[in-house]
């Protein structure tokens, strides 16, 4: 089987989106970290970005809005600007179906702590399936409603509400090339939406797809507002991290420590990545997509950071790589019932998007081992209660303890 050509410097292949690699073999992502190291007065983009807030502060009921997942880059965002900038915001959170126990409470803790105001938004799950299975199809990626609706919903409430600053997280610029630290600040706008957020689909073409199934009254939190009306409130919208140094092991460690912020266990993501993509009890389905069609996933993509950072270096990251990823999830039997589809199906439709040159073939791959908390998992065709399931998980744990208890003894002997 061919072996894909990664950056000599981290270990993100050649089928990564938006990748190039110079002479040396390093590739371009790794060049835009050593530019933000190197070429940008951090002190000065933060003095810049104290300006701009000024200027918002105090002009309405609140003085920024903050789209707002419960991950790690979202409760960074929120907890910087109201601890160290002192604002007032308006929190948006777009339910996309998959939030994970963890971070309900994760994300519970840090409003309390913060003491903030909350929308949370929730789409027709009906709709939502139909759109998962779409994009599916089309694009070999079931998240268009994700995408779309965490970007686009948050700017139609700032319109309703007449809040006009807009603030998001983590830059693009960390992980892909659609935006590079070098072209100044990362612009959270319709450009960036259309350029890769709607995955090249957007909500007209949704509708024909799905011939008439649905109507664009359906589709409404997932269109990006008209320009004019944005314009009408004076808005600006822009990631944090433009502003300032991204670190996520940093920031990490600062929520835990100010907001008793919880790490979980992700399917395909190593020990000591707690921290990475616990809001999306479908994460491990997505990085095996990715994995199926592009020959990587997200320990490739986690330990190329710490790379960049001088916390890894490359043949310990390789051998993570290798030990954690092309696992076939337990999360997957959970989504192809949401969806109606076989594993057959879904194999053939993930094949058909494969990235060349990598190649895969998903019947060889191993089983990954079941989340702990994959059994409380809304399925919608589940008839024990929350209450049953949390008995019989409680039971499942005594068993295994009697277990490890017997095989003491029997080793003792």
């Amino acid at each position: 089987m061919y072996e894909l050509k990664r950056c000599s410097k981290c270990v993100t292949p050649e089928t990564h989106e938006t990748i190039f690699f110079n002479e040396e073999g390093v590739c371009n992502v790794c060049k835009q970290n050593e530019y933000k190291k190197e070429n940008i007065n951090w002190a000065e983009r933060e003095l810049e970005l104290k300006n701009l807030l000024e200027v918002y502060r105090g002009r309405g009921d609140y003085d920024c809005l903050v789209p707002f997942s419960g991950g790690k880059d979202s409760t960074f965002t929120l907890y910087k600007l109201v601890k160290d900038y002192n604002l007032k915001p308006l929190v948006i959170s777009f339910d996309h179906g998959f939030y994970r126990p963890m971070v309900e409470e994760n994300k519970l803790r840090t409003f309390r702590e913060l003491g903030v105001d909350v929308l949370k938004f929730t789409p027709n799950w009906k709709v939502v399936k139909k759109l998962m299975l779409e994009s599916l199809k089309r694009k070999g990626d079931f998240c268009w409603h994700c995408h779309t609706g965490i970007y686009a919903y948050p700017m139609q409430v700032a319109i309703k509400y007449n809040v006009p600053l807009v603030i998001w997280g983590e830059p693009s610029a960390e992980y892909t090339s659609y935006y590079s630290y070098d072209d100044g600040i990362e612009q959270v706008d319709e450009e960036k939406f259309n350029r890769f957020i709607n995955l090249g689909i957007n909500a007209e073409d949704m509708v024909g797809m799905l011939d008439g199934s649905i109507s664009m009254r359906d589709l409404s939190p997932f269109t990006y507002p008209k320009l004019k009306d944005l314009k009408s409130i004076n808005y600006r919208s822009f990631c944090l991290g433009s502003y300032i140094p991204w670190d996520v092991r940093k920031q990490t460690e600062i929520i835990k420590a100010e907001l008793n912020w919880q790490e979980e266990d992700v399917e395909g993501v190593p020990p000591g990545y707690g921290y990475e993509k616990i809001e999306c009890a479908m994460q491990g389905v997505r990085d095996y997509l990715k994995y199926i069609k592009r020959g990587y996933a997200r320990t490739s993509h986690l330990t190329s950071i710490d790379i960049r950072n001088n916390r890894l270096n490359r043949e310990e990251a390789l051998e993570l790589v290798k030990k954690y990823e092309g696992k076939r999830p337990a999360s997957l039997d959970v989504f192809l019932g949401y969806l109606g589809i076989t594993e057959k199906e879904f194999n053939e439709i993930a094949l058909n998007q494969i990235v060349h040159p990598n190649e895969c073939d998903p019947e060889e791959l191993k089983k990954g081992e079941e989340l702990w908390d994959q059994k409380l998992w809304f399925k919608g065709n589940n008839n024990k209660s929350i209450k049953e399931i949390v008995k019989e998980y409680d039971n499942l744990i005594k068993e295994n303890k009697l277990l490890k208890e017997e095989i003491e003894k029997l080793k003792r002997k």
